[in-house]
């Protein structure tokens, strides 16, 4: 495939770049080197490169400096792309040009320059989830321990705690020193069902909250029914896809909006009193969560009961 001037594909490592700008170059994977390319380069359309963790936010910072469009594309979407187009080999320059081609024919939409508050509101968010799992685990095997194990269980139990604690705190220190997280944060607790744990991963992983329509932010939160139908035969809907971290702080902010006294909760209710089951009908609950949060970011106001 030819691809035009402007349309560059990255492969990300932990270490280099795989850059293919209409020829093929590896640099290292450093603030530095990616500010010399970019020094270098001509006009460029759109940069597009798979998402990694961490290994891409030297890339993305350096772009947004320069001024250069970029995008993140799921590693899976590109791999499909890949067999699509029938290129089954796969080595870090071929991704990079399969990338290229990729920005070219579907020219997927740039994304916003990346916010150093929110990315460190990632980070948090995501370790406090790792340390409240390992408290889960632990607590499940004090249940069983002996004696001799039971002590130094209830030792990192403590740990635990404190760190939890510790990064609870420094999540509300950073929220209360951004004027623009703190009244986002503001809104959104002010939906019935949303605590703080659930606000701070809107904030921290939906930065398109208030952006994007009703439908988009449902299916970017995985919140949204696919079809399955074919011919004459049609399928059950299935949510899939989206966001897992957000998709999960919501489902947890609907099971407390569906015991609260609110429209949510009426909602429920009312699914269920039609025979829906009720994870058919915690998972509208969460739908409707995001879908309002959406709206009320969108419109600056604050939740408000019938």
């Amino acid at each position: 495939m030819i691809i035009a001037p402007g349309f560059i594909g990255i492969d990300v490592s932990k270490d280099h770049l795989d850059i293919f700008d209409g020829s093929a170059r590896r640099i290292a994977n450093t603030a530095e080197a990616i500010a010399s390319w970019t020094d270098g380069i001509g006009k460029v359309r759109l940069v597009l490169f798979e998402a990694t963790g961490r290994y891409d936010r030297a890339l993305q910072r350096q772009l947004a400096a320069a001024g250069i469009d970029c995008a993140r594309v799921n590693p899976l979407h590109a791999r499909a792309f890949a067999r699509a187009t029938g290129r089954l080999a796969k080595t870090d320059a071929i991704d990079a040009h399969l990338l290229a081609a990729m920005a070219q024919a579907l020219t997927p939409v740039p994304q916003a320059p990346v916010d150093a508050d929110r990315q460190e509101l990632a980070d948090l968010h995501r370790r406090r989830a790792q340390l409240v799992h390992c408290r889960q685990q632990e607590r499940t095997r004090r249940h069983t321990a002996s004696a001799a194990i039971a002590a130094g269980i209830d030792s990192h139990l403590d740990w635990l705690d404190q760190q939890i604690r510790s990064i609870d705190t420094s999540i509300a220190s950073l929220i209360g020193r951004s004027a623009e997280l703190n009244h986002a944060a503001h809104l959104l607790r002010s939906i019935p069902g949303i605590g703080p744990v659930a606000a701070t991963a809107l904030l921290a992983l939906m930065p398109e909250l208030g952006h994007r329509s009703a439908k988009t932010i449902a299916a970017l939160a995985g919140l949204a029914p696919m079809n399955r139908d074919s011919g004459h035969s049609r399928g059950q809907r299935h949510i899939g896809g989206g966001r897992a971290e957000v998709r999960k702080a919501l489902y947890m902010a609907a099971v407390t909006a569906s015991r609260s006294a609110s429209r949510f909760a009426v909602r429920y209710n009312e699914l269920t009193a039609r025979g829906k089951p009720p994870k058919l009908a915690l998972i509208a609950t969460a739908r409707k969560l995001i879908i309002t949060a959406n709206a009320m970011i969108k419109t600056n106001h604050a939740f408000q009961a019938p």
